[in-house]
């Protein structure tokens, strides 16, 4: 159906139907199921997990950083908040959500070319906030897979590294987070190279998979990406070290520094 007869039927404008369609513009419920009437969806576990979502369409934290920081850091940001799971997998770096300060700090400075000193503080505050997904009142379950390279990776020097592992390992001991190690020996697996986040919705058709990349966020909600997705998660969460087993590996390292 076009967006034409979609906005006449609701009693709108076609602009109106393109900026709900783009996020632009926020939904009350009775609209968002008037709308799925109008377009013949009949999936009622799809549209109750919508119609939840309008009820909790508020400002969330991050935007206050509006403006300030790449968009795509926010929408991050949204996306895990709505979650009912992470799962992500991080080759060369370690997951932001766990970052110290110091270690952020250093990853941020990195950049080329340099940020303005204002920005890459603005950056650190914002991956910190981050963690309250899962350390919050009602915190997320987390599963997260990290290549031995990430781990051995001294960024902003060996203090500010043996810092990093040691407050991995403090947040590995919350029920709700589990952490995963992939040794060299292990060889090669699935998405080797790629730092990938899973964010598991109320309904699997809301899932979303963020991606890196150089040029910026990718997203992907393709139903048949993201089934291939969660293939590959579980081959590769089947090829770590088990929990207590990455931890003594997470310590070991740390022990070296």
């Amino acid at each position: 159906m076009s967006a034409p007869i979609a906005a006449g039927l609701l009693g709108t404008d076609r602009t109106m139907i393109s900026n709900i369609e783009s996020g632009r513009f926020g939904i009350s419920e009775e609209r968002l199921r008037r709308l799925a009437s109008i377009y013949q969806c009949d999936d009622s576990t799809l549209i109750d997990a919508l119609a939840e979502m309008t009820g909790r369409r508020k400002p969330g934290w991050w935007e206050e950083y509006r403006g300030k920081i790449p968009p795509g850091f926010l929408d991050v940001s949204e996306i895990e908040a709505h979650a009912v799971r992470l799962r992500t997998v991080q080759t060369a770096h370690l997951p932001g959500m766990f970052q110290t300060e110091e270690h952020a700090r250093a990853l941020f400075d990195l950049i080329v070319p340099p940020l303005p000193r204002l920005e890459v503080e603005l950056r650190v505050a914002h991956r910190l906030t981050r963690r309250t997904v899962v350390t919050g009142d009602d915190p997320v379950p987390y599963v997260g897979v990290i290549h031995e390279a990430a781990l051995r990776m001294q960024i902003g020097g060996r203090r500010v590294a043996r810092s990093q592992l040691d407050h991995l390992l403090e947040e590995s001991e919350r029920d709700n987070i589990t952490l995963l190690v992939i040794p060299f020996e292990a060889g090669g697996f699935p998405m080797a190279g790629d730092s990938v986040l899973y964010a598991e919705a109320p309904n699997l058709r809301l899932d979303t998979v963020h991606m890196d990349s150089p040029t910026g966020a990718v997203f992907i909600d393709s139903p048949t990406q993201l089934a291939n997705f969660r293939k590959r998660l579980r081959l590769i969460e089947e090829m770590a070290l088990s929990p207590k087993n990455s931890r003594d590996f997470i310590y070991a390292i740390a022990k070296d520094l």
